[in-house]
C-alpha cells in the first residue's frame, strides 16, 4: 500500500510548524517573512476563487516575549549579571557578586509576603523598611558594576568590538534608575519602563482579560478576509493605540484586491466616528465598529457582529496551533520572523483544505 504524502501546502505549513521551526533552521538566524510572501499567497486564494476581498475583519492579540515576570529586584540581578558576564568575555576582572545580589532578592521575595494588606500596620511598616534597605544594598552593586563597565569602556574601545557593552550599560543604568523612582520615591508611573534586560522591545499591554490582566510582549494586528484566510499582519510599534490601525488596514485590503470591502468589521477598540467616515471615504457599504452605550441594532448588524466573533477563534488557533502565545525567537526581528511564520503556516493550511 503506498504511503500517504500530504499535498505541497500542507507539507509546507507543517514545516514551519513550533515543533518543527527549529529542526528546519528558521528559528534563529533567518530573514523576516516580507509582505511579497503574503501577497503571493493571496493571489493562489484568488485563483483558487477562495478569497474575493468582499469582508474584512481586524482585530489584535498579545504574543508574549520569552521572559520572566519583571520586578525591580529580578532585574537588577540579570543586570549585574549580564554585565558582569559581558566584562568578564572583554578581558576585565570583575568581582563576582552573584551570591551578594541572589541574597538579596531572594530575601525582597519573602519580605513582599508579609507587606500586603493583609498584615498588621506594625510588621507591613517594618518588612517596608527592610524591603528598602535591601533595594538600596542592590542598587548600591548595580552602581559598582556600572561604575567599572565605564572605566572599562573607554579602556578597550580602540582594541576590541564594545556593541554589546554600551548597550547593555544603558540598560542597567535604565532599571536603577525607575528603581530608585519606584521603590525609593515611589513614583509607580515612571515613564520608558524596562521590564527585561534580554528583551528589551517588551512593552506592558493591558487587554482587559480577568484570568491575565497584565501581559508583557508585543501587540500584533491580524487582519482576515473570507475563509479565515489572513490577509495581513502586524508588530505594532510601541504605545500604539488600536483605533490608529484601522485605516491603515483598509488601505492595505484595497492594495491586495483593488477594491474596498462590502462589510468592514473590528471591535469595540477600533470604534470611533472618524474611522467611520475613514471607511465610508473609501467606498465601504457596511461599516460595523460597535461603540458604548448600545443602540438597537439591525439583523444585518448582528449578523455582521457574530462574523467578527470568528477572528477571536482565528486568534486563539494561531495561539495554540502555531505558536503566537509567546515568541522563541530573540530581539524585535525575532518577534516579526516568528508572526510572519505562524501566519503563513496558517494561510496554506488554508489553501491545502480548499484543494486544487
Amino acid at each position: 500500500m503506498a504511503r500517504y504524502r500530504p499535498p505541497p501546502s500542507l507539507a509546507s505549513a507543517r514545516c514551519i510548524w513550533p515543533s518543527h521551526r527549529r529542526v528546519a533552521g528558521l528559528a534563529d538566524g533567518a530573514r523576516v517573512p516580507d509582505a511579497k510572501t503574503l501577497i503571493r499567497l493571496v493571489t493562489r486564494g484568488r485563483e483558487r476563487r477562495i478569497l474575493q476581498g468582499r469582508r474584512l475583519r481586524v482585530d489584535t492579540t498579545v504574543v508574549e516575549t520569552n521572559i520572566h515576570y519583571p520586578t525591580d529586584a529580578t532585574l537588577l540581578a540579570d543586570g549585574v549579571r549580564v554585565l558582569t558576564r559581558t566584562l568578564r568575555r572583554l578581558g576585565e576582572h570583575v568581582r563576582t557578586r552573584t551570591r551578594a545580589v541572589g541574597r538579596r532578592v531572594f530575601e525582597i521575595a519573602q519580605r513582599s509576603r508579609t507587606a500586603g494588606p493583609r498584615v498588621s500596620p506594625k510588621v507591613r511598616e517594618q518588612s517596608m523598611a527592610r524591603i528598602k534597605a535591601l533595594y538600596q544594598g542592590l542598587l548600591g552593586v548595580a552602581r559598582a558594576v556600572l561604575r567599572h563597565a565605564d572605566a572599562a569602556l573607554g579602556r578597550v574601545r580602540d582594541s576590541q568590538p564594545t556593541a554589546q557593552l554600551p548597550a547593555t550599560i544603558d540598560l542597567l543604568r535604565r532599571v536603577v534608575a525607575q528603581t530608585r523612582a519606584r521603590v525609593l520615591r515611589g513614583d509607580t508611573r515612571f515613564p520608558g519602563k524596562v521590564v527585561s534586560v534580554f528583551e528589551p522591545h517588551t512593552e506592558i499591554l493591558r487587554k482587559g482579560k480577568l484570568a491575565k490582566p497584565t501581559e508583557f510582549g508585543r501587540l500584533v494586528k491580524i487582519q482576515e478576509a473570507e475563509a479565515q484566510f489572513i490577509t495581513d499582519c502586524e508588530v505594532c510599534e510601541r504605545g500604539q493605540a488600536d483605533r490608529a490601525l484601522w485605516a491603515p488596514a483598509l488601505d492595505r485590503h484595497i492594495a491586495l484586491f483593488g477594491h474596498a470591502p462590502q462589510l468592514a468589521v473590528a471591535d469595540g477598540g477600533f470604534a470611533s466616528r472618524a474611522n467611520e467616515r475613514a471607511a465610508q471615504d473609501r467606498g465601504v457599504r457596511h461599516v460595523v465598529l460597535p461603540r458604548q452605550p448600545r443602540a438597537p441594532r439591525s439583523r444585518a448588524t448582528r449578523a455582521a457582529l457574530r462574523w467578527r466573533t470568528g477572528s477571536e477563534g482565528r486568534i486563539s488557533a494561531l495561539k495554540r496551533r502555531h505558536g503566537l502565545r509567546r515568541c522563541r525567537c530573540r530581539g524585535a526581528n525575532g518577534m516579526q520572523r516568528w508572526v510572519g511564520l505562524g501566519v503563513i503556516a496558517n494561510d496554506l493550511l488554508v489553501l491545502a483544505r480548499a484543494g486544487p
